[in-house]
């Protein structure tokens, strides 16, 4: 790695420094957005000096290696030598640290669960995978609100919609886009036998009224009666929303309110997204091929993972990781481990590219 290219990420580094101490604190937004340049250039920063501090010290322990004394030329041949690899660990972390970061990972998250092949147990899968995650941002601080669900009689899950807010939320939680399976001897099966069932996950960023406009004009807006499992009515005003965008066919709905404005509210929110989703990928469109090969491209026909319970396994087979750890992991505890794995080999993909 160029000195150069270092030694021009630290003099941004002490401009946007210089700049915080002197700006005016009364202009908020000025002072955020230096605020986030200097927080997020920071680490960057501190390992480019942990870089030229290294350089300055391989250059003396190679002059050193210069000298007749046998026993001082020795020790710094291998002072040169831990340098060499520290410098070179150190130019692997700075290449990921360099990685364009994508715009979208700091938004909070549309994350929507449904209920795939499999009935009852399906439903019941889908549930256990609306715990984990809500389980996993209740150990990260994040807020999770369900904006819509639709319920069986025993407990499971056939949709639900989660709004979830937080630092990093859609970084964090993009790699959960696609198909779930779940192998586990039913509660309704009395022959014990393993039966394979599945579920979808997609995960949107959440997306603001800037990000997509929306005119009332090509907006239909349906109202009906909130219905629970079975059909039976959760309430008796016709609170319930479904709105459909017409132009590009996008409908979003909510009922989990009994305010119809709050309904309303909501679906917007999940439309917006929705739409925000299908334009960003219509932008990425130049990008198809590489996307296919990559982790976490947000296909919800692809199968990432499978939760198997005889064997208490979670494999997840992009990155051909097992962990035997199963309770942990729909816990949220372990959740996150998976998550780092893939953000790595993403990394790693990148840097190939």
């Amino acid at each position: 790695m160029e000195i150069k290219k270092i030694q021009n990420i630290l003099e941004t580094y002490s401009e946007i420094e210089l700049k915080l101490s002197s700006v005016n604190t009364d202009n908020f937004d000025h002072y955020a957005k230096l605020s986030k340049e200097y927080s997020d250039l920071k680490p960057l920063a501190e390992k480019s000096q942990e870089f030229l501090k290294l350089h300055e010290e391989l250059k003396d322990a190679q002059e050193l290696v210069k000298e007749h004394d046998i026993e001082i030329k020795k020790e710094a041949e291998e002072e040169v030598e831990i340098l060499r690899r520290k410098i070179l660990q150190l130019e692997n972390e700075l290449k990921i640290l360099l990685i364009p970061k994508d715009e979208s990972d700091e938004r909070n998250a549309i994350v929507e669960i449904r209920a795939g092949t499999g009935g009852e147990e399906a439903a019941l899968f889908a549930s256990d995978l609306l715990r984990m995650y809500s389980k996993f941002s209740e150990l990260k601080n994040w807020k999770v609100e369900i904006m819509d669900i639709s319920q069986t009689d025993h407990n499971g899950v056939k949709e639900v919609i989660l709004n979830i807010s937080g630092r990093d939320v859609f970084g964090n939680l993009k790699y959960e886009s696609g198909t779930h399976r779940v192998q586990r001897v039913p509660q309704t099966e009395s022959g014990g036998r393993v039966h394979t069932s599945a579920a979808t996950v997609a995960v949107l960023p959440e997306a603001s009224d800037i990000d997509v406009t929306v005119l009332d004009k090509d907006l239909r807006i349906d109202i009906f009666r909130s219905s629970g499992p079975g059909g039976q009515s959760v309430n008796t005003t016709d609170s319930a929303v479904r709105i459909t965008h017409l132009p590009t066919g996008v409908v979003a709905q909510c009922q989990d309110e009994k305010s119809q404005h709050k309904n309303k509210a909501k679906a917007l929110k999940v439309l917006r997204s929705r739409i925000f989703e299908i334009e960003t990928k219509k932008k990425e469109d130049e990008r198809a091929l590489d996307r296919k090969t990559q982790v976490g491209t947000g296909d919800r026909s692809e199968r990432i993972r499978t939760y198997n319970f005889p064997q208490g396994r979670v494999t997840d087979h992009r990155i051909s990781l097992t962990l035997y750890k199963l309770d942990q992991i729909l816990n949220g505890e372990l959740l996150g481990e998976i998550i780092v794995g893939l953000e790595a080999d993403s990394n790693m993909k990148k840097l190939s590219e």
